[in-house]
């Protein structure tokens, strides 16, 4: 009897271990589970984060007009540091080809900026790039459009659907193929509607939301679900067909723009 009452015990203990460890075990389980909605919907949508929100890791800039601030990217002028040339803070994760690309953003009234993509970085001046621009500015007279920084200028006003065509003459410059600071082998193809009335969908001095598809020669901007601009670039010589990512801040006046949860989906 002395016998069957110890191993009784150790089995009553060997059953409460059990018992113990079953229950981490769910409380494991159901910790990650309210973890695995977020991560499963990353992964559904395909798109990554690619700012922290805490760092500049993975971007590089010039640390005088770049900072993380408030869990927000922050670009700014101040009128003791004004600047020279347009300058970009870059993201150096890669060079996306095709891909969407989502982030919130806000700019101050007397703002100018914009998102770059398919560019490539110049020598000079530094943190300059060339190549495709999602124009954002604070009184929202370009917010939308395409215009090709350093290049073919503007391509698509707010509220037009066109196709970029090249040069007549493939050794001309293209300074000599731009007027009025657009490029003259546009043809327009519709309407997405008015530039005024368009503007409505776009908030002063607020946070709104950009998402760019770009896929093959068709490039897309939308702000906060409103499609602003579309443009197919049969362009063959000058348009690019991959590049980096970057945003900008503009030569003017003081100002301020902030972005948040950029997010990134290649294809």
């Amino acid at each position: 009897m002395k016998d069957i009452g110890l191993n009784n015990n150790c089995m009553l203990k060997e059953s409460n271990l059990l018992s113990i460890q079953v229950a981490l075990i769910a409380l494991t389980l159901m910790a990650a589970s309210c973890k695995t909605p977020v991560i499963a919907q990353a992964k559904k949508d395909g798109f990554i984060r690619i700012f922290d929100g805490k760092t500049l890791k993975g971007w590089e800039g010039d640390p005088h007009y770049w900072r993380v601030e408030n869990g927000n990217l922050t670009g700014e002028i101040t009128a003791d540091k004004l600047l020279k040339s347009n300058t970009f803070v870059i993201w150096r994760g890669g060079a996306p080809t095709d891909f969407e690309l989502k982030l919130e953003y806000r700019i101050s009234v007397d703002g100018n900026s914009g998102i770059n993509y398919r560019s490539e970085q110049l020598t000079e001046p530094p943190y300059a790039l060339r190549g495709y621009q999602a124009d954002i500015d604070g009184k929202n007279r370009y917010t939308g459009q395409n215009y090709e920084e350093r290049g073919r200028t503007t391509l698509a006003y707010r509220g037009q659907k066109v196709t970029v065509n090249s040069p007549e003459d493939p050794t001309a410059l293209v300074r000599d193929n731009v007027k009025n600071n657009a490029w003259t082998h546009t043809v327009l193809e519709g309407s997405l509607g008015n530039i005024d009335s368009l503007r409505t969908h776009i908030k002063v001095d607020d946070w709104n939301e950009c998402h760019l598809i770009v896929k093959g020669n068709r490039l897309q901007h939308y702000i906060n679900g409103v499609l602003m601009s579309d443009v197919t670039d049969n362009d063959t010589i000058n348009r690019k067909m991959g590049g980096l990512i970057g945003v900008q801040v503009h030569v003017g006046p003081p100002m301020k723009v902030e972005y948040r949860n950029i997010l990134l989906k290649q294809q």
